[in-house]
Order: structure tokens, then sequence, then C-alpha cells
């Protein structure tokens, strides 16, 4: 199958290319690409900053949306012809992806391309990091940093599904609006005042059992300072500074669990194991409508670089996606 997809020739330029993909292998499927996500992950590759693993596809895009036109003799979850939204080793930004089959969530009508592509990167994030490593609970409390962003609107509505309180940050009066709309119980605003001080005044001072962050820097004592005695705390991204001095009194006396991860690295059987997971307890969430992916805009393939200086500047709210046919 011939295939358009984004080459960053320097870290400046996107010129689009033309192949052709080759048969999807046993497991594999191959899907027409009609969206794809955008992740900033893919601003870090674009600059050299994040290289992709040495078995990943060198073309950026980490998640699709669209039909399957062609599966491997040992695939039994997808049939040709299915919609389906899937998480890509690389490779997403491009009209056709070949993916795995455990990597792949079936699209109800309910669901367009546009949502389908804004949801895999995203579940797997908040399952992996806040259900798996920080070990949410029912009745628990947890702290999802920018509940403006792709995965932080979404956390917001995963966590309030599993029978958990979610809190969050945005940046601006306004935006803490609209993510109290998707369920959070509290927003702290993080451009006006200290955020220490806002939790504590809205009584949720180490009242927090998970906090995940995607930001990193000046922000890693505060999340201290908040998490309940034994919470967990779970750092994905470093928006704010790779650079962070805390108490480590602080991180002892109330026997908390700081770690962190990135997904690019996760292994494929866990990463299968997590949809796994997502298919059990997310997903019918999903069909019921009670979780649905918040979409910023889309951008055609060829405007990816636009796309990209959108999401550096912050304005977006939710996700940002990229048109994949081309014409």
């Amino acid at each position: 199958m011939q295939r358009h997809f984004i080459e960053f020739t320097t870290p400046d330029t996107a010129v689009m290319m033309t192949d052709t993909l080759t048969t999807p292998a046993k497991n594999e499927v191959l899907i027409n690409v009609h969206h794809s996500g955008v992740n900033r992950a893919d601003l870090l590759q674009r600059l050299g900053l994040y290289p992709p693993p040495t078995d990943a596809s060198p073309i950026p895009g980490l998640e699709v949306a669209g039909e399957v036109v062609a599966i491997g003799e040992a695939v039994t979850y997808c049939s040709i012809g299915d919609r389906v939204c899937a998480l890509a080793h690389g490779g997403g930004y491009a009209s056709a992806a070949i993916v795995r089959e455990d990597h792949c969530l079936l699209l109800p009508d309910t669901l367009s391309s546009e949502q389908g592509a804004a949801l895999p990167e995203a579940l797997l994030t908040v399952w992996y990091n806040v259900f798996e490593r920080g070990l949410l609970a029912r009745n628990e409390t947890a702290l999802i940093h920018g509940g403006s962003s792709g995965i932080g609107s979404l956390g917001i509505q995963m966590v309030r599904a599993m029978g958990a309180t979610a809190l969050s940050t945005a940046g601006s009066q306004e935006r803490c609006a609209a993510v109290t709309d998707l369920g959070a119980e509290f927003v702290a605003n993080h451009s006006e005042g200290n955020l220490l001080e806002q939790f504590k005044e809205a009584g949720y001072a180490e009242q927090i059992n998970v906090i995940l962050d995607i930001a990193g820097g000046d922000i890693m004592q505060a999340n201290l300072e908040l998490a309940a005695p034994d919470g967990r705390i779970v750092c994905i991204g470093v928006m704010r500074g790779m650079q962070s001095e805390i108490n480590l009194a602080t991180l002892f006396m109330k026997r908390l669990t700081l770690t962190g991860s990135t997904l690019r690295r996760l292994d494929t059987a866990s990463r299968a194991a997590c949809f796994q997971a997502i298919r059990a307890h997310i997903w019918p969430e999903v069909l019921a409508g009670n979780i649905l992916p918040v979409i910023d805009s889309s951008f055609p393939l060829a405007d990816v670089l636009a796309a990209h200086e959108y999401m550096r500047s912050g304005r977006h709210f939710g996700k940002l996606l990229l048109e994949c046919q081309v014409s």
C-alpha cells in the first residue's frame, strides 16, 4: 500500500515523502490512517531531544485512527473494514501505518476517527502511571497536573470513572472553569498565587494519594508537601525543568513514593497488558459516553510544523490532531 509520510529533514523542515508499506506481520494490522495524534514527544523527537528506540519507526507519530485494510494471519481481534484507534511504535504521521493488533481498540459508531486518534496515548499514559505505577484505588484522591492538556483532560475523566476524586491545575480562570466542567473537584490556577496555598485553602493539603506530574522542575516540592502519607508521585514530564530541589525529609517522613516513566521505553508485552486492562476497565466507560476526548483542532498533515508550534505555544485546550489523508 502506498504511504505518504512526514520526514523532518532538519528540526525546522518537514517534507512529505512517499513509499510503499509491506504486508503486516502475523500479529499486526495495516491501517488506512484518517487522523493521527500530536504529542509533546513528537516535538522533542523533531528537535533531536527524544530519539526513538532503535526498534521503532523513525517517522514520528504515536497514535492513529482509521480503517483496517489488511491483517496478519494470526490476528483475531480486528477484521478488515473495522474502524480502530491504535498506539503506534512510531510511524503515525502518515496516511497508512502498521501496528500491533494488541495495541488496537475497536471504535464504535459513536466515536469519530478524530476522537479515536485522541485516545490511545493518553489512555495508556494515564492507566500505566496513575493506576499501575500510582496504584490509585477507589475513594482515593488524585491530582492530575495540566488539566487542559490531552492527557490531563482525559485523566480527570478516567479518575472519576474509577471511583476516585480528581483534582487538577490549569493556567487561567477560564481554563480552571473548563477543567472543573470535566469533573475535577478542585482546580488550582498555577498562574496566580502559590499552588500549595491554594490546595491548603481548599482542604486538600496532605490529602492527595496519587499525583501525576507533567511539569517537573520547581513544582516537585509542592507535590511532596501536598501528598498524603504513603502517597505516590509519578513524574512523566519536565516542562518546568529537568532539575528539582526537594526536601528529602518530606519524602521519608511521609513514606512517599517518587517514580517516573517514559512510555516509549515500555516493552511491548507491558503495553499490551495495559491495553487489555483498558478494554476491561476504561473502554466500557468510553462506549457509554462517560469518558470522551477533548479536541482543540486538527491540522492537515502537511501543516505539521504549524501544529507543533501551536502545541509549543500552550494555547490549546485538549488534543491536537493531524488529518492524514493526502489528496
